[in-house]
């Protein structure tokens, strides 16, 4: 598809999804929802592709929303501002609960909306000058896109705090050992690093993949009860499927596994 905002690179087992809009500090715009919507519809209907690797054009990873675009938002009623931030929310949603991992390259850093989309992503990779900030209260705004939610998961309550209320931005070194960030990288390196993960997943098992994510996801909700009744039902279910048929017999074989061969055949 043709897109001025969202390059899609199909390698075969992986895409790589380029927000270009580089002169914005590539801010969001709704080419981009439309590219990355397209992308993430692929990966989800083709096993072939183990990852899906989403990275901004230039040194920046995403500045958020455009405050210019924002402004019209101010002369909507609230019916259509709810719906214009709903566009966000279902690209945040379609992230998560795309079956394929998603991985976040972030260069630069990551602001406002554009953090959380990056923490909507099941691994960032990062260079380790990034910066990350929860801008929206500089402005006079609230987080969106999930962004409280994931800050609350996966930060103390005190540093979620500083982040979403002050907007100051932290350091990924920072982030990194708090574990929001998965993978820290030289400047210019955090595409090597995805590239090399994203092959790593290409060659596991589609089906196990797919049902760990969701597990993981759902596990946020959920009861410890709840959760245990959906990883028996999940494993119950991979314990029928080639992939444990190989997996079981290469490890009994010593050897290594083929699951490509599966997602070949899938």
């Amino acid at each position: 598809m043709t897109n001025p905002h969202c390059e899609i690179s199909d390698l075969g087992d992986r895409l790589v999804v380029e927000n270009r809009n580089a002169a914005r500090r590539n801010a969001l715009t709704p080419e981009f929802y439309e590219g990355l919507h397209h992308a993430l519809r692929l990966a989800a209907d083709q096993p072939r592709i183990g990852a899906v690797i989403v990275m901004g054009e230039g040194d920046f990873f995403c500045a958020g929303g455009d405050l210019t675009m924002l402004i019209t938002a101010q002369t909507m009623d609230e019916e259509a501002r709810r719906a214009r931030i709903d566009t966000l929310n279902d690209l945040i949603r379609a992230v998560v609960h795309c079956p394929r991992p998603v991985i976040a390259v972030v260069e630069g850093g990551a602001a406002g909306a554009g953090l959380s989309l990056a923490l909507a992503c099941d691994m960032v990779i990062s260079a380790r000058d990034a910066r990350f900030s929860a801008a929206y209260v500089t402005a006079g705004l609230v987080p969106d896109g999930g962004l409280t939610a994931a800050l609350a998961a996966g930060l103390p309550p005190q540093m979620a705090a500083q982040m979403a209320l002050t907007g100051r931005p932290i350091g990924a070194e920072r982030l990194h050992a708090l574990g929001l960030i998965s993978e820290l990288t030289a400047p210019g390196e955090a595409i090597m690093a995805a590239m090399a993960l994203a092959d790593h997943l290409a060659h596991g098992p589609a089906g196990a993949q797919s049902a760990i994510k969701r597990l993981l996801t759902d596990a946020r909700a959920a009861t410890f009860e709840a959760q245990l009744t959906a990883e028996r039902d999940a494993m119950a279910a991979a314990l029928a499927a080639p992939e444990a048929a190989e997996g079981i017999s290469a490890f009994l074989a010593k050897r290594p596994p083929d699951f490509r061969r599966l997602r070949e055949d899938r």
